[in-house]
């Protein structure tokens, strides 16, 4: 049984990957941590108690302090042309959910519940990386008790997606990523190399929902709006579902291609939130990227694959 920490900003692709956690049978989650980035903290937050609530989900929430890792740095504007004024989709989430939040900062529920579950622990990021970079801030021995951190952000080998050179997730507190990167801990990125890849169409998610319309109803309306603005990017019509290719690597790691080599995260100038990897394979001259770990770059998928097993357990 996988133990996992989801630090998440739903966001509608959040939603999705969210469900698949709660609905995989080999997945214990076991806490959620909101972040910054597809909304402001509070809406984030009021999304996943959303969530939590409607899919009888019984990990607690714990808030992130949305702030990025360096002070000077403004979130840029949310992206509600994607996911929506209220993060969902405009769906009319309600402005208060009846469903407490952890007492915890997301950074503390990381450090306790890490520290209590030594070796055992997944931290699935898919947005900002800023809970775990101040997590790591607060308590760095952390990185030697976490089993592994699977990140969806960055992208390597093909262009951004909020620039030429960057993806938004790593974008929006590269400070952060770059910490997350060089920590003494196994990471393994799932940027858009290989998300880009895999597309949920609105007729197959629409069949998934005939076969589960107690949950797949909400998510079903929750993707319409992303749907829409993804079918100017895609050549189906349909979403990519990034968050959830995070979340597969987890149980089915074979179903992708990892590259091994240290990862530097461009902070400043026209590269903003750059993620570039020195392979092993290569040699290099002395330079920043020498004395950080080897982390693992997810450079290819069976997205035929992938788009099956998530299929299978939206519907379970």
């Amino acid at each position: 049984m996988h133990k996992v920490i989801f630090d998440t900003d739903p966001g509608v692709d959040d939603a999705m990957a969210l469900l698949f956690l709660h609905n995989h049978p080999e997945i214990d989650l076991i806490g959620i941590t909101t972040v910054f980035g597809n909304a402001a903290i509070e809406t984030t937050t009021r999304n996943a108690l959303f969530l939590k609530r409607e899919w009888g989900i019984s990990a607690p929430v714990a808030r992130g302090e949305g702030k990025t890792y360096n002070p000077m740095r403004n979130p840029i504007d949310w992206p509600v042309m994607i996911h929506g004024h209220d993060g969902l989709g405009n769906i009319d989430v309600p402005e208060t959910i009846d469903l407490p939040v952890d007492p915890r900062t997301a950074p503390r529920f990381i450090i306790e519940t890490v520290r209590a579950n030594p070796g055992e622990v997944t931290l699935i990021a898919v947005g900002r990386m800023s809970n775990l970079a101040y997590a790591l801030k607060e308590d760095p021995g952390i990185a030697g008790l976490v089993k592994q951190v699977i990140i969806m952000g960055g992208a390597f080998d093909v262009p951004g997606n909020i620039t030429p050179a960057a993806e938004a997730n790593i974008h929006g507190d590269p400070e952060a990523a770059d910490v997350v990167m060089g920590a003494p801990w196994k990471v393994v990125v799932v940027g858009l190399d290989v998300t880009m890849k895999t597309v949920m169409t609105r007729r197959r998610l629409a069949e998934l929902t005939a076969q589960n319309g107690r949950h797949l109803k909400l998510l079903s309306d929750i993707s319409q709006f992303y749907i829409d603005f993804y079918g100017q990017h895609v050549k189906d019509e349909g979403m990519v579902v990034h968050d959830s290719c995070a979340c597969i690597y987890l149980v089915a790691p074979d179903l992708f291609t990892t590259r091994s080599g240290a990862i530097r995260v461009v902070a400043g100038g026209i590269a903003d939130g750059q993620t570039i990897q020195k392979p092993d394979a290569r040699s290099f001259p002395p330079g920043n990227w020498d004395g950080l770990p080897s982390q693992h770059a997810c450079i290819g998928i069976d997205a035929e694959k992938v788009m099956a097993l998530l299929d299978e357990t939206l519907v379970r």
